[in-house]
């Protein structure tokens, strides 16, 4: 068993994708910053973590990390013997590490051993499940129309943005500032409108097949009207129309409100993620 690490995005995408593909919608943040790191190389400024896990020439998992952001595994065949072998080579290379967030049983087993390891101690930040959808059921009479967010809405979106992070992620990773300039010029944000803008929610990273929603926010005043679920089942019937088989997002399980509404859109749940933080 051993772990190789690669420099190279593009080759490191070529040998991962087969084996993240076998399970997508559980890897679509795996398959989405494997994507953005061949497609814009400069996205992330500091330096990755690429790596694949190997015994006897077959790959049984897959660790990526983009600094400030946590280490990400996928799901892994085995778990406990390779753990100290992925800690040991991740300590290695940076060190020190804030989180971890990967499928359940990975990510408390290299949480463990991570702590085994250095030390520190570790807490569950975040509980995710991961959702598919394939086809739209649902679209209640909510009264609005979603539209493709614009340089006028900028303010806007920079306040929604903040708000979205500190209520449920509690910290800003990316500055307001870039966030808002990557969404407009990559044309992702799109607005529920109904006499105001009372919701947003975004097209994100993309899989071979699907793509991801995310930064689901509404305001608190305009909450339990129906917003958010017209809002995301319009942009996903939006993205289906322009070729994608499926989408995809991550619910906070915390969060009943958000589950039940995607649910009732379509989505069906595939699996859950955790995202635990360390503590020196």
């Amino acid at each position: 068993m051993k772990i190789q690490r690669f420099a190279d995005a593009r080759q490191f995408y070529e040998q991962v994708k087969d084996y993240l593909l076998q399970q997508e919608a559980m890897h679509n943040l795996n398959l989405g910053i494997c994507n953005r790191l061949v497609q814009s190389p400069d996205h992330y400024q500091e330096q990755n973590y690429l790596a694949i896990v190997e015994n006897k020439s077959e790959i049984i998992g897959v660790v990526i990390r983009n600094p400030p952001f946590a280490l990400l595994l996928s799901v892994m065949s085995t778990i406990d013997d390779v753990m100290p072998l992925i800690v040991s080579d991740v300590h290695d290379f940076y060190k020190s590490l804030s989180e971890v967030n990967a499928p359940v049983k990975e990510s408390k087993a290299f949480a463990q051993a991570w702590c085994d390891y250095t030390g520190n101690k570790y807490k569950l930040k975040l509980a995710t499940r991961v959702f598919q959808l394939e086809k739209v059921q649902q679209q209640n009479s909510t009264p609005g129309d979603l539209r493709l967010a614009t340089a006028k809405e900028r303010e806007l979106l920079k306040s929604w943005y903040e708000e979205f992070c500190r209520e449920a992620l509690e910290e800003i990773n990316v500055p307001s500032d870039i966030w808002v300039e990557r969404q407009l010029s990559q044309n992702s944000a799109y607005l529920w409108y109904n006499k105001s803008y009372v919701s947003m929610a975004c097209r994100t990273r993309s899989t071979p097949n699907g793509v991801a929603i995310s930064m689901v926010y509404t305001p608190p005043e305009y909450r339990r009207q129906g917003y958010a679920s017209n809002c995301v089942a319009a942009l996903s019937q939006e993205l289906l129309n322009q070729g994608y088989k499926y989408c995809f997002l991550f619910a906070d399980l915390a969060n009943s409100t958000s589950n039940h509404i995607y649910q009732e859109i379509g989505y069906q749940a595939i699996g859950e993620w955790q995202e635990y933080s360390f503590i020196n």
